[in-house]
């Protein structure tokens, strides 16, 4: 985990906006479900269900790329980062590239009417010269936010390139994230996972968590039953030797 290095106190009452209160998405009914999904999906299995303190996870909150100027920002749908100190960035409310040691590694724009232009123009840039790793983009509709239903970007040398998109004959959208080592999927509208290492698409957040919670009460009432074995081994072990007591003071 990178060291989190405070660069002085933060003048709260000078900022523009309430970080404790970020905008609003414009079209939050039509890009809400879409982010919980992939926010789901992405804490299941990169944040163990929000445990792990060296991941930074979030929706909506603010990134400011400008030391000099914190009313410089951006405000990804979705933005993570590994190996940081994702509490002391939540306490400072703000993401700041040059305190948390590194900019995040990827952003994710779902598409939106009142969004479409500044996801594909003005983030492409911003994000590029934040040296935010991979940009994604995925458009519910289909394009007609961003042009396309789905699009996904690797930096190199201070340049977004492509990342190459494939269409399985189910018509099933992917682009391998080699971030995440999982392949982003645009299936009818919907976002999906597809891990190439199990050959299999990932669970939904709410079932990957009954599962592991499943797992986890299934490993808890095997040490019940063990510990319950365990008891009654013992009370037997106690009325053998009590019978052999018995049978010594009888002799």
């Amino acid at each position: 985990m990178l060291p989190y290095v405070k660069r002085g106190e933060i003048d709260y009452a000078s900022l523009e906006y309430n970080p404790d209160e970020p905008e609003p998405m414009p079209e939050a009914m039509e890009q809400e479900f879409v982010v919980n999904e992939i926010l789901g999906i992405m804490h299941s299995r990169f944040t163990d269900f929000k445990t792990r303190p060296d991941v930074f996870l979030s929706s909506n909150t603010i990134l400011c790329y400008d030391p000099a100027n914190l009313n410089v920002r951006r405000q990804p749908d979705i933005y993570l980062a590994f190996g940081v100190d994702q509490a002391a960035i939540r306490r400072r409310k703000l993401y700041l590239p040059w305190e948390a040691g590194k900019p995040p590694d990827l952003a994710l724009e779902v598409g939106s009417e009142s969004t479409g232009s500044e996801d594909t123009i003005v983030k492409h840039r911003v994000y590029a010269t934040v040296g935010i790793s991979e940009y994604w983009r995925f458009d519910p509709s289909g394009g007609e936010h961003h042009g396309e239903p789905m699009s996904g970007w690797v930096l190199r040398d201070g340049t977004y390139h492509p990342v190459e998109l494939t269409t399985e004959p189910d018509g099933v959208l992917k682009g391998y994230s080699e971030l995440m080592g999982l392949y982003l999927c645009w299936d009818e509208g919907w976002p999906r996972f597809y891990d190439p290492a199990t050959g299999a698409y990932l669970e939904n957040w709410r079932q990957e968590r009954a599962a592991h919670q499943a797992e986890r009460a299934a490993h808890e009432a095997e040490l019940a039953a063990h510990e319950a074995e365990r008891a009654l081994l013992l009370a037997e072990n106690e009325r053998l030797l009590a019978r052999v007591r018995r049978l010594e003071s009888e002799s």
